[in-house]
């Protein structure tokens, strides 16, 4: 079934539903291209463009719950209503109605507090030894999971910066979550997966290369939300899944929104205030400064989400390939981790060293 036409018609609709919306812009863009006219902080282009593209992919998702296999149906409609929450706060901040990062995060906090109270399901270990007797004790392992799921709903709108770089890091995601779920032998697991990237796949039409319609906060948020929780899910219906190796299948959000603390901890700076200072921004910045000249952003976007894609590969790639092995998983988040901080400490430099060489040349 993984790309028989239940696929289809979840990406037809998606698709249908992002043309629709780019069809009608003229009616709702300045609602709808709030904040993006190249004037927000972390903004990576500069033409008014729609930013509810999350409103088609949650409109294929709903349709996808007449496909979702009996077996896990229950699960997908309890959590897809947990949603609700975070889904209202951010297409609420996407059509205008400014809504702070702090009231963003407090709600995809709710939806996974929902989450947890409808599935009846948290996180009951991490395969460390004795820190798994700990987190056993349902308080803590409630907690640990709240954290951990709200933390990579925001971790997906933080990385929505560059056209297709969410929605792609979605797909790349939910590629390794169905594979570590077929691994394991719930291949019902990945057809939910593969309903997933069907809608994902109808907005990138939109989204990739050129940006015509935006994922916005409401489809951002809710992207992390529902993966987050398919790895909730994954990990609490097979045992031998190792959750570093799930770690590692969402490494790239993860680590980028832990650097963004660090990084505005060490500044002083306020962490709910967006910045420039993100991997992928200055992999778009690279590329221009070093290849393709000042001007050309409309192109530095998109190359910057092609290069980035190997990155954000690599680690998803061995998470499923050791996705029982928890040891060689915690080695390998590890190693993944100082590859991230001294490629971004190097690649900092490099942008710094090329721009003061222009600089000099111009001169």
């Amino acid at each position: 079934m993984l790309f028989g036409y239940e696929a289809l018609v979840v990406f037809s609709c998606s698709l249908a539903g992002c043309l629709l919306l780019y069809w009608t812009k003229n009616f709702h863009l300045g609602r709808s291209a709030r904040g993006h006219l190249g004037g927000a902080v972390q903004s990576a282009h500069s033409t008014p463009t729609p930013r509810i593209g999350g409103v088609a992919i949650g409109g294929a998702l709903v349709v996808s719950l007449f496909f979702t296999p009996t077996s896990m149906l229950d699960n997908y409609s309890l959590f897809v209503i947990s949603l609700t929450p975070v889904f209202l706060a951010g297409l609420a901040d996407d059509l205008g109605y400014h809504v702070p990062p702090w009231s963003r995060l407090f709600a995809a906090t709710l939806s996974s507090v929902l989450a947890v109270a409808l599935l009846q399901m948290w996180v009951i270990r991490i395969d460390v030894p004795y820190v798994d007797g700990l987190i056993a004790y349902a308080p803590i392992g409630i907690l640990l999971t709240i954290f951990a799921t709200s933390g990579i709903c925001h971790a997906f709108n933080l990385i929505d910066g560059l056209n297709g770089l969410s929605a792609g890091t979605g797909v790349i995601v939910a590629v390794g979550v169905a594979s570590i779920g077929f691994n394991a032998g719930i291949s019902d697991f990945a057809t939910m997966s593969m309903l997933l990237i069907a809608a994902l796949a109808g907005f990138l039409v939109f989204n990739f290369p050129f940006g015509k319609l935006f994922l916005g906060d409401a489809g951002a948020y809710s992207l992390g939300h529902i993966l987050a929780w398919f790895a909730i899910l994954l990990i609490d219906r097979r045992p031998e899944v190792t959750t570093w190796a799930v770690l590692l299948v969402f490494f790239w959000p993860v680590a980028d929104t832990l650097f963004a603390i660090y990084r505005r901890s060490r500044a002083g700076r306020d962490l709910g205030q967006p910045d420039r200072l993100h991997y992928h921004q200055f992999v778009m910045r690279a590329s221009e400064i070093v290849w393709l000249g000042r001007g050309k952003r409309h192109l530095a976007n998109p190359i910057a989400t092609l290069i980035m894609m190997p990155l954000i590969s690599a680690p998803v790639l061995t998470g499923v390939i050791l996705w029982d092995r928890p040891f060689l998983s915690f080695v390998w988040v590890l190693v993944y981790a100082a590859l991230f901080v001294l490629s971004y400490q190097f690649g900092l430099r490099a942008v710094k060293h090329f721009r003061k060489v222009g600089e000099q040349d111009k001169n």
